[in-house]
């Protein structure tokens, strides 16, 4: 099972099409997944006939990926946090096609305080990344979509089953922190010893020992393969 937590398809009023995804922990091929889910939402859009009357006329397509707790993959580490990303032409940097754009928000690098906020943007941000902890609207947020956000989401007014998918994705969330953690203390403590191939054995080790966590999250949360994990599982079931 991998880390996302929910994911959303909206069309606005003019037919954009938007996917809206939050990602609690890197995952190999981010930037691929996020390519393939941008490029389904235009295939879907194809008649089951009558493909020359429809004439490729596609809507703009855009996806939204909220990056909580991790930097962007692959990518130099800045405080920006905001990747506005779209195709173009290598050499001029000439935007090529208009209407299909992918956003990459790394929350950990949004550090603006209440008193900081400027935009809808900043407001929008400021909420996704303090929400769990804030206790009434701030005042710069004091606007009717901020407020029917904080309505949908207080917790007193979700019904059992949502509160339980909200404790549900939230323990996951520590969960994954924890883990990553430990693992980054075990790395470092077993690397400066024995080197890396070793210090990747027993961080695998340990979250296999754990027995709560897949192949797929292990891989990701020792920075090794799927083939790495399973070998290592296989050494122990020999020993």
């Amino acid at each position: 099972m991998g880390g996302v937590i929910f994911d959303l398809t909206c069309t606005a009023d003019n037919g954009e099409k938007f996917i809206i995804e939050v990602q609690r922990s890197s995952q190999y091929n981010f930037k691929r997944r996020m390519l393939y889910y941008g490029s389904k939402l235009i295939a879907d859009q194809a008649p089951k006939g009558s493909r020359k009357k429809w004439a490729y006329r596609i809507s703009e397509v855009y996806v939204i990926a909220l990056m909580d707790g991790f930097p962007m993959p692959d990518g130099e580490r800045t405080t920006k946090y905001l990747h506005d990303v779209c195709l173009c032409d290598r050499e001029t940097g000439k935007v090529f096609y208009e209407h299909l754009g992918f956003f990459y928000i790394e929350l950990i690098n949004f550090t603006k305080e209440e008193q900081e906020l400027k935009t809808d943007l900043d407001g929008w941000l400021f909420v996704l990344k303090n929400m769990s902890k804030l206790d009434k609207i701030p005042l710069y947020l004091r606007k009717p979509v901020f407020e029917k956000l904080f309505n949908i989401a207080e917790y007193s007014k979700l019904n059992k089953e949502e509160k339980i998918m909200y404790d549900t994705s939230l323990k996951r969330k520590w969960d994954n922190e924890a883990v990553m953690e430990y693992a980054r203390q075990e790395s470092k403590v077993e690397g400066i010893a024995e080197g890396a191939e070793l210090k990747s054995y027993e961080v695998v080790h340990n979250l296999l020992a754990a027995n709560k966590f897949s192949i797929s999250e292990i891989a990701n949360f020792a920075g090794v393969s799927e083939d790495f994990v399973k070998k290592v599982r296989a050494s122990l079931k020999e020993k």
